[in-house]
């Protein structure tokens, strides 16, 4: 591992304007004629522009007129995204898993391979930010909102139908239970519920931001290539990703990382208002969650206004102190020794079941493989150019193994821990005989669970508050990313550009809430993590290719 870096003057430099830095010692760039920006519009409009217009302008129309077909045939296109995502989860579940077992394979061999020696940013390359700032802004933006929504709502709905056990009719399973259930057997159930959990948050969804932020920061730190999805596809595509090949790549991430975006957004304006209507009483209607989208919306227009280092970077360390308190506040007005236990326990559960839970093929338990796994795999494909993106910008100086080490591990670990303690809490509770938490709706349970503890109302309100800033850090760097695409790999792009992504990404939001609710957001998540597959397997061939070209690492004090 290298040292900690003195100061962070690199990241701000870039807010400044200086753009992506050059490789720091040996590096093998791309000998290519092609200069970031070259085909982009520069010039003033409502505000100053800097941006691609080719990629910038299809996304912006197709956008526009999903958005207004959405919210004028609302009756008709709830209809279409139940259908659209019962069919992609039933005829193609296999491809998203499949798909994900290779992202880990190969992140996890190229751990062992004497490629993992490779610095990211060059072979003297150092670190821009501190450990303790990589890690809070890595979780705030990789699975915030998520871990918040699911964190109790998940663990407690596969222990419940692991439970009951499976049930059978006219040939076909019906019930819910992961694999073949565990009748009858809470500790089993237990176990079986909290691995089925963990598989969904561990080494799978990691190892895909993983290997796009890799590719990213390959291609762009030590390659000298535009910081766009378009640009791991060099090996394969050669000069002919500054054409239609390449407009096509960088289209689809930006549909990717908005709609998965906007799925994480509507969760959590979803759960804002179940936590509102139980704390206060305030409806929980249609009308609250747009309210709340608004005003969220609003703070992270100032969020993105104030740039990474004043705004997000600050947010995104606050939320991972609040985050951690609450969860040493459950673990200790909770059951503190079974929760400690059910830590490592739930580890071995995790490893114990991994290689059953993962198989693509076969499976009869398809209400969890297609209605959880595929959705999951889905939509962390579809934010893994936002993700991926983002954690390449901040990763600058690490080497690739210090770098998956770390993307893969460190977060897995966290992610056992905070289900252990909000699901392994409400498990607990059920088995006391409190089954208010098993009956709640999927957004309400974390505050059910929360209402049975100590100073219920002010963790509640703590909880309220982890969800809006965790909607803000994500709307806010997921506005960088898409700004970071639709402005041909610039990383200095004017702000009002970033602004507009924002903006845009709570439209989205709404107009699928509105649109078709769960379903809707589940639907356009599968359906654009679908090509998106595609296009990062092909990926996987392109870093390969990239990182034997590269000289290996040398010690960085």
């Amino acid at each position: 591992m290298t040292q900690e870096p003195e100061n962070e003057k690199k990241d701000e430099a870039s807010d400044a304007g200086e753009g992506i830095p050059a490789p720091t010692g040996d590096s093998n760039l791309i000998d290519t004629d092609y200069v970031i920006g070259q085909d982009n519009f520069q010039g003033r409009m409502l505000f100053n522009v800097d941006l691609h217009g080719k990629v910038f302008g299809i996304s912006s129309l197709l956008v526009l007129v999903f958005v207004v077909l959405t919210l004028t045939m609302q009756s008709q296109m709830e209809p279409f995204f139940n259908g659209m995502r019962d069919w992609l989860t039933g005829n193609l579940s296999w491809f998203f898993m499949l798909s994900t077992a290779i992202f880990v394979i190969l992140a996890i061999g190229l751990i062992f391979s004497p490629l993992g020696k490779v610095r990211l940013g060059g072979a003297e390359a150092k670190p821009d930010h501190t450990y303790i700032s990589w890690f809070a802004m890595l979780f705030a933006a990789g699975m915030g909102i998520g871990l918040m929504f699911y964190g109790v709502s998940e663990p407690i709905s596969h222990y419940t139908e692991a439970l009951g056990g499976t049930t059978v009719e006219n040939g076909v399973r019906t019930d819910g239970a992961p694999l073949g259930g565990a009748m009858g057997d809470e500790a089993a159930a237990r176990q079986l519920g909290m691995a089925s959990t963990m598989l969904h948050w561990g080494l799978h969804p990691w190892a895909i931001y993983a290997m796009v932020a890799l590719s990213l920061a390959l291609f762009s730190f030590n390659k000298g290539l535009p910081l766009t999805m378009r640009s791991i596809f060099y090996p394969v595509l050669g000069e002919r990703i500054w054409g239609w090949p390449g407009h096509v790549v960088d289209i689809l991430a930006v549909f990717s990382t908005l709609f998965g975006l906007a799925t994480s957004l509507g969760l959590g304006a979803q759960q804002a208002a179940a936590g509102l209507n139980y704390l206060f009483d305030i409806p929980d209607t249609d009308t609250t969650r747009v309210l709340l989208i608004v005003a969220i919306t609003t703070v992270t227009l100032c969020s993105v206004a104030a740039g990474v280092n004043a705004g997000l970077k600050h947010l995104s360390e606050l939320n991972m102190g609040l985050a951690f308190a609450l969860l040493l506040f459950i673990l200790f007005t909770g059951p503190t020794l079974d929760l400690i236990v059910g830590f490592f326990n739930n580890l071995y559960a995790y490893v114990t079941y991994l290689p059953a839970l993962s198989m693509p093929f076969g499976r009869e338990d398809v209400n969890y493989s297609q209605s959880w796994s595929a959705f999951y795999w889905a939509w962390w494909i579809s934010w893994s150019p936002f993700v991926g993106m983002f954690i390449a910008r901040v990763s600058r100086g690490r080497t690739v193994r210090e770098f998956l080490i770390a993307v893969l591990l460190v977060p897995t670990i966290v992610c056992v821990l905070w289900m252990t303690v909000f699901g392994g809490a409400a498990i607990f509770q059920v088995d006391s005989g409190m089954q208010g938490v098993a009956d709640a709706a999927l957004e309400l349970k974390l505050f059910v669970m929360l209402g049975n503890l100590p100073w219920s109302t002010v963790t509640s309100l703590i909880g309220l508050l982890l969800i809006m800033v965790f909607f803000i850090t994500s709307a806010d760097s997921g506005s960088l990313v898409i700004d970071t695409i639709t402005a041909g790999g610039k990383i200095d792009a004017p702000t009002s550009q970033r602004l507009f992504w924002a903006l845009i990404s709570g439209v989205i939001a709404i107009a699928l809430l509105l649109g078709g609710g769960l379903g809707a957001l589940q639907a356009m998540v599968i359906s654009t993590g679908l090509p998106f597959a595609i296009v990062l397997l092909i990926g996987c061939f392109g870093v390969i290719k990239g990182l034997m070209s590269e000289p290996r690492a040398k010690k960085v004090k």
